[in-house]
């Protein structure tokens, strides 16, 4: 099977190193080698989000079973959410809460937009909220929203502070005890570059000690109280974990620490500008307003004369995916990941495997401008 390089919202492209964890032999889940990886892996999550006494878990799911987990184990009996949404995924909270009864307000900004923190403060000032949520980066709209505005508002209110990280952990800073954020939700597929198959959540002391005074939640297997033990001892037994998918995300952890978190966040942020600059150059526009645009994805719009399908399929077939729009974009534009372990030489195969499509479209262009572009940013 001919490989093609992943450039959708996540999965991400797969390191070496990765691939190499994730086809050692399965061991014991409760054995010494999981056990050690485990721990390791908690501990060095803790700090890609720079949180140094809560509690990190690592679970068997996908990024929306975080999502629901964090809501559970956050929004009591009684108490009512707030919940920031920049697109698809913002809603997708609302939708986790009426699922299970669990009232909640939505403040929605335009599509392409974020909520401002003014807006917030407002609202704040007119309802009492005891959770407040917001998704960091939506994979809908290529949104990156102001989360450290908001946990500026938020700060001194009392407030549980939920970040939806899916899109930006280890990818975008996220400073849980300097900004005052008590939930990081995540999942292994995005940023952390390892194929999907764990629901991953940080929480904060505070966090941590609401959810002890929360007699029941409507959940089992997303009981973090049932979870605690073992993220505290690998060695009990709750449910099963993916072992070798487990063994992977550490892995995934030591490269982000070995990069530097410093460095990661900005090569994410020169990835996106070089991106962009070729894009552009070839005469691409994009969705997302350009003070909201995130460094893990953009939202693409097609400039005339290119149809959204055929374009998509023939980059497909030349070696480059990408995913369609969603919802209002759907056949209005692509959207492209520039996340994880990507590296310069993927940044140029996807530009230059762009021209090509282009070039059998028939659509006009200056041959090896987008590369140009880009280089100009990269340096190498």
């Amino acid at each position: 099977m001919r490989e093609r390089l992943l450039l959708i919202p996540g999965p991400s492209p797969v390191h070496p190193r990765i691939i190499h964890s994730l086809a050692q032999p399965t061991v014991s889940h409760v054995g010494p080698e999981m056990v050690g990886e485990m721990q390791k892996a908690l501990d060095n999550l803790k700090k890609i989000v720079f949180c140094e006494k809560g509690e990190a878990f690592i679970i068997a799911g996908a990024g929306t079973l975080a999502m629901e987990m964090a809501l559970l184990n956050s929004l009591a009996s009684g108490e009512k959410a707030l919940i920031l949404s920049q697109g698809y995924f913002g809603n997708r909270m609302a939708e986790i809460c009426r699922s299970f009864g669990l009232d909640h307000d939505l403040l929605e900004s335009p599509w392409g937009k974020a909520v401002l923190p003014e807006e917030l403060e407002k609202r704040l000032a007119s309802y009492d909220y005891k959770v407040v949520v917001a998704t960091h980066v939506d994979t809908a709209t290529g949104t990156c929203a102001p989360i450290r505005d908001y946990a500026e508002v938020l700060k001194k209110r009392g407030l549980v502070f939920i970040v939806d990280g899916v899109c930006a952990t280890g990818g975008i800073e996220e400073r849980m005890d300097d900004w005052g954020i008590d939930v990081v939700l995540t999942a292994a597929q995005k940023c952390f570059g390892v194929p999907p198959g764990l629901a991953v959540l940080v929480l904060s002391e505070r966090a941590l000690e609401k959810r002890k005074t929360m007699t029941r939640i409507p959940a089992y297997y997303s009981d973090l109280l049932r979870w605690l033990p073992i993220m505290k001892d690998p060695s009990k037994y709750f449910s099963t974990p993916c072992v070798n998918e487990v063994r992977a995300f550490y892995e995934s952890t030591l490269i982000i620490l070995e990069e530097g978190l410093e460095k990661r966040f900005l090569r994410h942020s020169r990835t996106a500008r070089a991106l962009r600059s070729g894009l552009e150059t070839l005469g691409f526009t994009f969705f997302t307003q350009k003070e909201f645009l995130a460094a893990t994805l953009s939202v693409v719009s097609y400039p005339p004369g290119v149809e959204d399908k055929r374009f998509r399929s023939l980059y497909y077939e030349n070696g480059v995916v990408v995913a369609g729009g969603l919802a209002e974009t759907a056949g209005k534009v692509f959207r492209m990941g520039h996340m994880g372990n990507l590296s310069s030489s993927q940044v140029y195969f996807a530009l230059d495997v762009l021209e090509q499509t282009l070039k059998t479209i028939g659509y006009g262009f200056e041959q090896g401008s987008g590369r140009h572009a880009a280089k100009a940013i990269l340096g190498d």
